[in-house]
């Protein structure tokens, strides 16, 4: 599995930066990107071997520009992990600050859209390459009131995705250029824990200790299936609904506190 190129994007916080320390730790050769240039910096620094390029996914330019670099580095591209995202305000869709709603829709759902499309065609030059789209909340069909455009946007991913598949499978090009679902379920970060009141957060936080997990549990796993591959449109998921049953069987006999050390703190 070791030698690949790895690109992953919004490298720098999160599940995105638990990517880069795991495909790095398996030997892949990992180019990241950001928004702020000296969170780029300081994450190449801290991960030897990483190329960081400060880049905004909804542009198109420099979406090219990430894959040049890597490209020009590295000589090729072997996969590309959308991962790039955020949140919004838990409000409903209507009290969402406009200015907000709009950049999670570009981000979510734009940016991912122009960046299969590029890197798509990049891949469909070079004649091989995987791309991995992130999931969320909401790409199963499942609702919360409050994540209204969040979860809208993630079930479009998963259209996104599948369609995606089938396009490339048309094209004659599946069997050398791939898309696939990235499902990292409930990760501890604070996409997932943002907004709450401390008094929601203590409701909440027991469903959290039951079905969540810590980035450095999750990202080594989806990072080890990620460089193995998988047939076009395939999926890789941490969190089953067999999973989530268990746990929820075992619940009462397997206490958890994902919370506790950040508590402490």
């Amino acid at each position: 599995m070791s030698g690949k190129v790895v690109v992953v994007t919004g490298g720098t916080r999160g599940i995105g930066l638990g990517l880069v320390r795991s495909f790095a730790d398996l030997g892949a050769t990992v180019v990241f990107c950001g928004r702020s240039a000296a969170t780029v910096e300081a994450v190449a620094a801290e991960i030897p071997g990483t190329l960081g390029v400060t880049a905004d996914v909804t542009s198109r330019a420099d979406l090219e520009n990430l894959w040049d670099r890597a490209v020009a580095a590295f000589g090729r591209v072997d996969i590309w992990v959308n991962n790039a995202g955020r949140s919004h305000a838990r409000k409903p869709l209507w009290q969402i600050p406009a200015a907000e709603l709009d950049e999670v829709i570009d981000l979510n759902l734009g940016g991912l859209a122009r960046a299969n499309a590029v890197v798509l065609a990049r891949m469909a030059e070079q004649g091989h390459g995987a791309v991995w789209n992130m999931e969320g909340y909401g790409s199963d069909g499942m609702m919360q009131s409050g994540l209204t455009g969040y979860g809208a946007t993630k079930r479009a991913v998963t259209y996104l995705t599948d369609s995606t598949a089938k396009d490339l499978d048309a094209a004659g090009l599946a069997e050398k250029v791939t898309v696939h679902h990235l499902s990292p379920g409930m990760v501890v970060t604070d996409l997932l824990t943002h907004d709450y009141t401390p008094e929601e957060f203590e409701k909440v936080k027991k469903i959290f200790n039951i079905l969540a997990d810590k980035v450095e549990t999750v990202t080594p796993w989806l990072a080890q299936r990620v460089l193995a591959g998988g047939s076009n449109g395939s999926r890789v998921a941490w969190l089953t609904k067999g999973k989530a049953a268990r746990r929820f069987a075992t619940a009462a006999f397997n206490k958890r506190d994902l919370f506790a050390e950040s508590a402490a703190s």
